[in-house]
Protein backbone atom coordinates (compact mmCIF):
# COMPACT_ATOMS: atom_id res chain seq x y z
CA UNK A 1 0.00 0.00 0.00
CA UNK A 2 1.49 3.55 -0.88
CA UNK A 3 2.59 6.28 1.63
CA UNK A 4 -0.75 8.19 0.69
CA UNK A 5 -2.90 5.11 1.06
CA UNK A 6 -1.86 4.61 4.73
CA UNK A 7 -2.05 8.31 5.23
CA UNK A 8 -5.41 8.39 4.17
CA UNK A 9 -6.46 4.93 5.99
CA UNK A 10 -5.18 7.00 9.53
CA UNK A 11 -7.12 10.30 8.46
CA UNK A 12 -10.12 8.15 7.54
CA UNK A 13 -10.88 5.61 10.08
CA UNK A 14 -8.51 6.22 12.88
CA UNK A 15 -7.52 10.07 13.17
CA UNK A 16 -8.79 12.08 11.35
CA UNK A 17 -8.02 15.50 13.84
CA UNK A 18 -4.71 14.86 12.27
CA UNK A 19 -5.17 17.08 10.04
CA UNK A 20 -8.10 18.92 11.60
CA UNK A 21 -11.18 17.35 10.55
CA UNK A 22 -13.89 15.29 12.17
CA UNK A 23 -15.87 13.01 10.52
CA UNK A 24 -19.57 13.75 8.96
CA UNK A 25 -22.37 11.26 9.58
CA UNK A 26 -21.95 7.98 7.83
CA UNK A 27 -17.38 8.77 7.87
CA UNK A 28 -17.91 11.02 5.37
CA UNK A 29 -15.14 14.31 5.21
CA UNK A 30 -15.37 16.88 2.42
CA UNK A 31 -12.48 15.55 -0.32
CA UNK A 32 -11.84 19.94 -0.21
CA UNK A 33 -11.24 19.76 3.32
CA UNK A 34 -9.04 16.67 3.57
CA UNK A 35 -6.73 17.88 1.11
CA UNK A 36 -6.58 21.37 2.69
CA UNK A 37 -5.53 19.18 5.81
CA UNK A 38 -3.32 17.08 4.36
CA UNK A 39 -1.32 20.18 2.73
CA UNK A 40 -1.17 22.01 6.19
CA UNK A 41 0.20 19.21 7.18
CA UNK A 42 2.92 19.17 4.59
CA UNK A 43 1.16 15.99 2.68
CA UNK A 44 0.38 17.64 -0.71
CA UNK A 45 -1.86 15.37 -2.42
CA UNK A 46 -4.18 16.71 -5.98
CA UNK A 47 -7.73 15.49 -6.35
CA UNK A 48 -6.76 13.58 -9.24
CA UNK A 49 -3.83 11.61 -7.18
CA UNK A 50 -6.79 10.80 -4.25
CA UNK A 51 -8.93 9.57 -7.61
CA UNK A 52 -6.36 7.16 -8.60
CA UNK A 53 -5.82 5.82 -4.82
CA UNK A 54 -9.58 5.35 -4.44
CA UNK A 55 -9.74 3.39 -7.85
CA UNK A 56 -6.31 1.31 -7.30
CA UNK A 57 -6.40 0.51 -3.39
CA UNK A 58 -6.67 -3.47 -3.76
CA UNK A 59 -8.94 -3.90 -1.09
CA UNK A 60 -10.89 -0.76 -2.17
CA UNK A 61 -10.59 0.60 1.24
CA UNK A 62 -12.27 3.86 0.46
CA UNK A 63 -15.55 5.12 -1.31
CA UNK A 64 -16.14 8.37 -2.96
CA UNK A 65 -19.67 9.87 -2.79
CA UNK A 66 -21.61 10.07 -6.22
CA UNK A 67 -20.81 13.39 -7.08
CA UNK A 68 -17.32 12.94 -5.85
CA UNK A 69 -17.35 16.06 -3.24
CA UNK A 70 -17.01 13.30 -0.32
CA UNK A 71 -14.71 10.37 0.80
CA UNK A 72 -14.93 7.68 3.88
CA UNK A 73 -13.11 4.79 4.71
CA UNK A 74 -15.52 1.61 3.63
CA UNK A 75 -15.06 -0.05 7.17
CA UNK A 76 -12.17 -0.51 9.60
CA UNK A 77 -12.54 2.74 11.89
CA UNK A 78 -11.49 2.70 15.34
CA UNK A 79 -13.52 6.10 16.07
CA UNK A 80 -16.59 5.97 16.51
CA UNK A 81 -19.30 6.02 13.12
CA UNK A 82 -22.19 4.53 12.10
CA UNK A 83 -21.99 4.09 8.24
CA UNK A 84 -25.55 4.07 7.97
CA UNK A 85 -25.80 0.36 6.14
CA UNK A 86 -28.58 -1.97 6.92
CA UNK A 87 -28.61 -5.17 8.47
CA UNK A 88 -28.65 -7.79 5.58
CA UNK A 89 -28.65 -11.68 5.60
CA UNK A 90 -25.07 -12.95 5.17
CA UNK A 91 -24.11 -16.34 3.45
CA UNK A 92 -23.87 -19.33 4.91
CA UNK A 93 -20.10 -18.89 5.76
CA UNK A 94 -17.96 -15.80 5.77
CA UNK A 95 -14.36 -16.40 7.09
CA UNK A 96 -12.37 -14.72 9.33
CA UNK A 97 -8.16 -14.73 8.97
CA UNK A 98 -5.82 -14.44 12.32
CA UNK A 99 -2.74 -15.35 14.03
CA UNK A 100 -2.37 -19.21 14.99
CA UNK A 101 -1.20 -16.96 18.79
CA UNK A 102 -4.41 -15.77 18.63
CA UNK A 103 -7.06 -19.28 18.77
CA UNK A 104 -6.38 -19.63 22.19
CA UNK A 105 -8.27 -16.59 23.57
CA UNK A 106 -10.53 -16.87 20.08
CA UNK A 107 -12.23 -20.04 21.09
CA UNK A 108 -12.36 -19.16 24.67
CA UNK A 109 -13.97 -15.81 24.27
CA UNK A 110 -15.10 -15.64 20.77
CA UNK A 111 -14.18 -13.10 17.75
CA UNK A 112 -13.97 -9.48 19.00
CA UNK A 113 -13.28 -6.42 17.10
CA UNK A 114 -10.29 -5.18 19.04
CA UNK A 115 -9.27 -1.93 18.06
CA UNK A 116 -11.68 -1.97 15.72
CA UNK A 117 -15.45 -1.19 15.93
CA UNK A 118 -16.54 -4.25 14.37
CA UNK A 119 -14.96 -7.64 13.34
CA UNK A 120 -14.62 -8.15 9.90
CA UNK A 121 -15.22 -11.21 8.02
CA UNK A 122 -14.26 -12.18 4.41
CA UNK A 123 -16.41 -14.00 1.56
CA UNK A 124 -13.58 -16.60 1.38
CA UNK A 125 -10.59 -18.46 2.68
CA UNK A 126 -7.89 -16.78 0.58
CA UNK A 127 -8.62 -13.02 1.30
CA UNK A 128 -9.33 -14.15 4.78
CA UNK A 129 -5.48 -16.16 4.70
CA UNK A 130 -4.30 -12.87 3.46
CA UNK A 131 -5.89 -10.88 6.20
CA UNK A 132 -4.50 -13.11 8.57
CA UNK A 133 -0.90 -12.90 7.17
CA UNK A 134 -0.53 -9.19 9.09
CA UNK A 135 -0.73 -10.63 12.06
CA UNK A 136 1.56 -13.73 11.95
CA UNK A 137 1.72 -17.16 11.10
CA UNK A 138 -2.15 -17.50 9.66
CA UNK A 139 -4.91 -19.50 10.35
CA UNK A 140 -8.58 -18.95 8.49
CA UNK A 141 -11.55 -19.90 10.67
CA UNK A 142 -14.90 -20.33 9.06
CA UNK A 143 -17.66 -18.80 10.75
CA UNK A 144 -21.46 -20.24 10.49
CA UNK A 145 -22.71 -16.79 10.04
CA UNK A 146 -26.06 -18.41 8.68
CA UNK A 147 -26.79 -19.89 11.93
CA UNK A 148 -25.65 -16.52 13.91
CA UNK A 149 -28.26 -14.74 11.38
CA UNK A 150 -30.62 -16.84 12.29
CA UNK A 151 -30.07 -16.69 15.74
CA UNK A 152 -30.77 -12.93 15.99
CA UNK A 153 -26.78 -11.33 14.91
CA UNK A 154 -26.82 -8.49 12.98
CA UNK A 155 -24.85 -8.44 9.79
CA UNK A 156 -23.67 -5.49 7.22
CA UNK A 157 -22.17 -5.55 4.24
CA UNK A 158 -19.39 -2.16 3.81
CA UNK A 159 -18.81 -1.02 0.39
CA UNK A 160 -15.92 -3.05 0.10
CA UNK A 161 -17.55 -6.09 0.25
CA UNK A 162 -15.75 -7.19 3.90
CA UNK A 163 -18.78 -8.22 6.21
CA UNK A 164 -19.22 -6.51 9.34
CA UNK A 165 -20.22 -7.63 12.35
CA UNK A 166 -20.63 -6.66 16.43
CA UNK A 167 -19.24 -10.03 17.88
CA UNK A 168 -18.84 -13.96 17.05
CA UNK A 169 -19.57 -16.13 19.91
CA UNK A 170 -16.96 -19.30 19.85
CA UNK A 171 -19.83 -21.85 19.21
CA UNK A 172 -20.09 -20.53 15.65
CA UNK A 173 -16.34 -20.99 14.85
CA UNK A 174 -14.51 -23.34 13.07
CA UNK A 175 -11.99 -24.59 10.40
Amino acid sequence: MSKQSKTLSRILRHEPELVGLSLMPGGWVRVDDLLRGMKRNGQSLSVEDLHKIVEENDKKRFTLSEDGTLIRAAQGHSVEVDLGLEAVAPPETLYHGTARSNLDSIFSEGLKPGRRQQVHLSPDPETAEKVGQRHGKPTVLRIETGSMHRDGYAFYRADNAVWLTDFVPAQYLGF
